[in-house]
């Protein structure tokens, strides 16, 4: 059995002025071309479908089209669950019409699928909250899934009902469904929208834009030991970098997100996961890099036309410029760099501090010249424009000052 991981499309998302509809359009589209040619039989799409709560309309058409595209009329089943950009009442809407095509959406961990058989012959023949089996076209074994869409602490622990700690009721909700489900007669895998980390490991950073998963209140992370022991492959959305968290159990394995969304992201090389899988063996996993979408680059530069002659060689990408400076800058500098390209997010000034400052005299705090007022007024300056004001600028300050 055959079957493509991917994650975290965040359709609607946009870098900060700039829409990212039409390069969203272009990657999905490439995503079905892979799913045909590599003749996938399962596809799986783990969370963070839409970038907000209420996307817009044309981020939900592009979303339908596409698992309608890769549902293949119902004989290829595509299994989506929520992640926290996504409202589950949502994502579990259209259900009803969905499972007509094999397209199953979970919203909530205690969501649980009616058991059904599409047009195209895919058949859902056991279900309970959490978890659903399924039987292919053209397999004689089934896939079983344990799946877990992203809540909260409070409420992943309202739908599992159980007192103990989270990470405990995890283990024990995955162990209690692996033990009454996954023999070695069918296919396991576990998806999940959380934040895994492996035991005894450095935590990774998380990605700019998806630190609120973790905060007070959010999922704490969740160790690559609970998985159980029956479970062949984790599909997981979140981070968008593709990483194998482990692979002592099985695989436990980020996609990564179809787009660079961030800067931080800068760089990154986007992909899908095929798996090839049979019951009671590991799984064969490789990837395939995506190519659709603008890249992401970011650079520093001493002069305008040091970062002219950059910004004119990479004319489709999206670019941030650091721009090392003694002051702020202005309006003119700001304006040979955009009349050079047209896909600048960002332009951020680094200051250069001069000789004296360095060994920590600051001119603006020269003796003679500094007052409460001055201190304000920097550090003002400095919050708003991320720099320090010219001489002419604090000259005029102090005047006005007295």
């Amino acid at each position: 059995m055959r079957i493509l991981h991917t994650a975290d499309w965040h359709l609607g998302k946009k870098l900060d002025r700039f829409s990212r509809i039409d390069e969203q359009r272009l990657v999905l589209d490439e995503i079905c071309r892979i799913a045909d040619e590599e003749q996938v039989d399962v596809v799986l799409i783990a969370g963070d479908l839409f970038d907000h709560f209420t996307p817009p309309a044309d981020a939900q058409q592009l979303f339908y089209r596409t698992v309608h595209h890769l549902s293949k009329g119902g004989r290829r089943p595509v299994v989506a669950i929520a992640g926290n950009h996504d409202m589950p009442e949502r994502i579990e809407a259209p259900s009803p019409l969905a499972e007509a095509n094999a397209i199953i959406l979970f919203g909530f961990p205690h969501s649980q699928a009616s058991t059904f058989t599409s047009e195209g012959g895919v058949r859902v023949s056991r279900s309970e909250p959490g978890f659903l089996e399924l039987t292919v076209p053209g397999h004689d074994v089934p896939l079983r899934l344990l799946l877990t869409p992203y809540a909260n602490e409070l409420r992943l622990k309202t739908f599992l009902g159980g007192e103990q700690g989270l990470n405990d009721l995890l283990r024990d909700h995955w162990q209690r469904l692996s033990d009454a489900y996954c023999d070695d007669q069918g296919v396991n895998m576990l998806m999940a929208h959380l934040f895994f980390t492996r035991d005894g490991s450095a935590a990774v950073a998380e990605d700019e834009g998806e630190r609120s998963i973790l905060h007070v209140g959010g999922a704490p992370p969740v160790p690559t030991s609970i998985i159980p022991r029956a479970v062949q492959y984790v599909a997981l959305g979140h981070l968008h970098g593709h990483q194998v968290v482990d692979d002592a159990i099985c695989p436990v394995v980020y996609s990564s997100s179809p787009l660079s969304y961030s800067f931080a992201e800068a760089g990154q090389e986007k992909r899908v996961v095929i798996i090839d899988a049979e019951p009671g063996r590991p799984v064969d996993m490789r990837t395939i890099t995506l190519r659709e979408g603008r890249s992401l680059l970011r650079s520093e530069f001493d002069s305008a036309e040091e970062a002219v002659a950059w910004l004119q060689a990479n004319p489709e990408s999206y670019v941030e410029l650091t721009m090392r400076t003694t002051t702020y800058l202005d309006g003119k500098l700001r304006k040979i760099l955009a009349d050079a390209h047209e896909r600048i997010v960002d332009v951020v000034p680094k200051i250069i501090r001069s000789e004296t400052e360095e060994n920590g005299v600051d001119p603006l705090y020269a003796p003679g010249t500094e007052t409460d007022m001055n201190s304000l007024f920097l550090q003002y300056f400095r919050s708003k424009y991320g720099t320090d004001p010219s001489e002419s600028i604090l000259s005029l300050f102090r005047e006005v000052a007295g």
